[in-house]
């Protein structure tokens, strides 16, 4: 690497002495140093340092662009640190990183986890429902939280969702001298621990968490009665085939169940619902589930809602559809991309007939009945039919 200006350094709690040779002359030979005020304490750094803005601004680092700099983050900078928003703005021939272990790596090493069987979240800047994705018996999750009082808040939080029996370690200033771990039981955590705390270890008991098949509970979902159905719902998404990193656009979304169950699978969705009340339930259903980061909720009415938005890897549309609509995505669509369209009404089931034999795919009829009680006994109730019509671009 061709001598470059911008050095990233990982420090731990034991300040200067964890810092190899190459991090201690890249600090001494800095014109500036950045970092949080703690971690210019931490190295010993006065004049030369400058702390962070609030909130972080990574420009103020490439103002000093071609002068030697460095940057202090806690451990490893590239996992929940500055490492990789400073990166991407540079070529690589621009800076040069010298990690120290991360917080997660030092609480696995406290506690004996498998690091690699271990979910590990940044919640100091996030709402504590990213966990519900994670949240299973005998799960294992290590957090970084903002301070003590934010650890007591978790608690609270496991506690009122059932997951009060779990062990809950509290572990402060790992790595250097005022390092402490305490377990606890998650209701029965005392709260604030002051500023020191670093990282908080959960073993989850006493919950059940969130399946991980496709058509989860309908319950689950805060709906008006416009959802659809668990049954009809897997069958939908056995059909949009979600994978990790993809994006959907849920047309008509009534109450976000379709984009809640392509988000966990580790997707991205948007949204589009012409009501506003409902589209109050999608942000609540986003919420709930931990994946409002996950779910852009658009409210407005296609295909003008989605003119604006990058194109998608699958397309679901729950009803509604016309021949207008259906050009306007069709013609987005890149090769590959899934088309997963429901039908109620005659007419529209009308259109999937001619969609079908017009570009092929899978058609099908779908009825379901559920038992009922009939007087002393029991009988079928059915269910609207529903027509799914699914094809590949």
């Amino acid at each position: 690497m061709a001598d470059p200006w911008l050095t990233i350094i990982g420090i731990g709690e034991d300040g200067l002495a964890g810092l190899s040779e190459a991090s201690r002359k890249a600090l001494d030979d800095a014109e500036t140093v950045f970092g949080g005020e703690r971690h210019l304490a931490l190295a010993g750094v006065t004049r030369r340092g400058r702390p962070w803005p609030v909130p972080f601004d990574a420009d103020i680092v490439l103002s000093c662009r071609g002068r030697p700099t460095a940057v202090l983050a806690s451990g490893d900078p590239f996992w929940h640190g500055a490492g990789a928003g400073l990166a991407e703005k540079l070529d690589a021939n621009e800076w040069i990183a010298h990690s120290a272990p991360s917080t997660f790596s030092l609480a696995a090493a406290r506690l004996g986890w498998r690091l690699e069987a271990i979910a590990c979240l940044g919640l100091h800047a996030a709402p504590f429902e990213r966990l519900v994705p994670h949240l299973a018996p005998g799960a294992r999750i290590i957090c970084l939280v903002r301070d003590g009082k934010a650890a007591g808040d978790l608690a609270k939080w496991l506690s009122e969702r059932g997951w009060g029996a779990s062990a809950f370690w509290a572990l402060a200033a790992l790595g250097g001298p005022r390092e402490s771990i305490a377990e606890h039981r998650a209701d029965s955590f005392a709260g604030d621990l002051g500023e020191n705390l670093v990282a908080v270890a959960v073993e989850a008991r006493g919950g059940q968490g969130i399946p991980s098949s496709s058509g989860l509970s309908d319950d689950l979902f805060a709906h008006d009665g416009q959802i659809t159905k668990r049954p009809v719902r897997a069958l939908a998404l056995s059909a949009l085939a979600p994978r990790p990193g993809e994006r959907l656009w849920d047309i008509g979304a009534g109450s976000g169940s379709i984009s809640v169950e392509w988000a966990l699978c580790g997707g991205t969705a948007t949204a589009i619902e012409a009501r506003d009340d409902r589209a109050a339930n999608i942000r609540s259903n986003a919420t709930a589930f931990g994946l409002a980061h996950r779910i852009t909720v658009i409210t407005g009415s296609a295909p003008k809602a989605f003119a604006a938005l990058e194109a998608p890897d699958a397309v679901f549309i729950g009803g509604g559809l016309d021949i207008a609509m259906f050009d306007a995505i069709w013609s987005r669509l890149a090769p590959g991309a899934r088309l997963v369209a429901h039908a109620v009404t005659l007419e529209t089931e009308a259109l999937l007939g001619e969609l079908h034999q017009r570009h092929g795919g899978e058609l099908m009829r779908v009825e379901i009945a559920h038992a009922g009680p009939l007087g002393r006994y029991r009988s079928w109730e059915a269910s609207r039919p529903v027509v799914q019509w699914s094809a590949v671009r």
